[in-house]
């Protein structure tokens, strides 16, 4: 089977990248032939046989000739379309598995995909791995200005996000998240999808308030594939690791001061964390280091303010053998079994929070025993499910 992976990161950067590249790999490992599509960067490490990349957009630099052009690109590129097209029709897929498409390559590409789809004269499929809610959300997170869980654009009601900035707290990045959200509902442009992955059921709940998705959706809780640790010993520290991000919750754990952390990551609170009498901060770690430091807490956290859909921090953290304290929003309590494989506590709550951490840190040795118990799906089984997405 040939499958196209699609998605605008082709490099390390978060989440939806590590699921990306795993998936390829085991795809590739069962005999399938798989080729990406997305945008160029000098980091980018997956490709495909025509050589076709949309320019890479940073919307935190480049000229300001490009910043001009940047609010239509991110509603619609014919770049990607076209570009997109190009590795359709010498590829030939079975398979096009859409993932994170917005603001850099924009829904235009679906239209690609149909196109090739109708023209291909072989079944194919056009499946969507839902990372977050931005078919619902053009805040992609459900979270406001005012940092505030946020259900306002539910049903299409996407004037709401212009209203309230929910986009980095700009009117102009709301007004063209607006204008996208609108246009491409209007247009009934998910309508090409075949199949939709939502890693929670919060993610289904959200995306089946829209009439056109509610039919294809279907709960993949992600996989977990981590290096095995023998023999991990327990140090007794609460690591936090991660990117260090306002929707992270990462002032939660600087307002946590009752509680000593070790923080493993990199972000925009890198200075505030350093500065913490509280928090010992050994930089961005990964790959077996990460997975041994993951292995020796007694707990890990997972503090977000945002609606996180399936974590991978979470559930690497119990498959190593270490219990989670999370916050009780999102896709997160279907992860963790309170009170046997981590404690939830409320959002934001710093209080509740430390309350939480020393719950676990109390019985940490009875719940790293039930965390080796708990049954996420490995990167084989979870291959298993998507094939008979890909074919049902």
């Amino acid at each position: 089977m040939k499958i196209l992976i699609v998605n605008k990161f082709l490099h390390p950067n978060g989440g939806s990248e590590t699921y990306i590249f795993k998936l390829g790999e085991q795809l590739q490992a069962l005999g399938h032939e798989v080729q990406y599509f997305g945008m160029e960067h000098e980091d980018r490490c997956v490709g495909n046989s025509a050589e076709q990349y949309t320019v890479n957009m940073d919307f935190h630099g480049g000229s300001v000739l490009k910043k001009l052009t940047y609010p239509v690109k991110t509603i619609y590129s014919a770049e990607a379309k076209r570009k997109m097209k190009l590795v359709l029709d010498d590829f030939k897929p079975d398979i096009i598995h859409i993932n994170n498409f917005n603001y850099q390559l924009t829904p235009s590409i679906l239209y690609a995909a149909d196109d090739y789809k109708k023209s291909a004269g072989k079944k194919v499929k056009i499946v969507y791995t839902a990372h977050d809610g931005q078919l619902v959300c053009p805040n992609h997170l459900m979270f406001d200005s005012d940092e505030q869980l946020c259900d306002r654009c539910l049903g299409g009601k996407f004037t709401n996000c212009a209203k309230h900035n929910c986009i980095h707290g700009s009117k102009a990045k709301s007004v063209i998240g607006t204008a996208e959200a609108m246009l491409y509902r209007r247009l009934g442009t998910y309508k090409y999808i075949d199949a939709i992955i939502c890693c929670s059921e919060f993610m289904k709940n959200k995306l089946d308030t829209y009439s056109l998705l509610k039919d294809k959706t279907t709960v993949l809780h992600n996989f977990v594939d981590v290096p095995k640790v023998d023999n991990a010993e327990k140090k007794g520290y609460v690591l936090y690791f991660g990117r260090y991000g306002k929707e992270k919750g990462v002032e939660t754990l600087l307002e946590t001061k009752g509680v000593n952390f070790v923080a493993a990551g990199s972000g925009e609170f890198e200075e505030q964390i350093n500065a913490a009498e509280h928090i010992e901060n050994i930089g961005f770690k990964s790959g077996d280091e990460l997975a041994e430091i993951i292995a020796g807490a007694a707990c890990t956290v997972c503090p977000s303010i945002c609606t996180e859909n399936c974590p991978f921090s979470v559930m690497e953290s119990i498959a190593l053998g270490t219990p989670v304290v999370g916050s009780n929003i999102g896709g997160i309590p279907e992860l963790i079994e309170n009170g046997k494989t981590g404690v939830l506590f409320k959002r934001g709550d710093s209080a509740d929070f430390e309350r939480a951490i020393n719950e676990v840190l109390e019985k940490s040795d009875e719940m790293s025993k039930n965390c080796r118990d708990a049954g996420f799906d490995t990167l084989e089984t979870y291959c298993e499910k998507l094939m008979k997405i890909y074919t049902e």
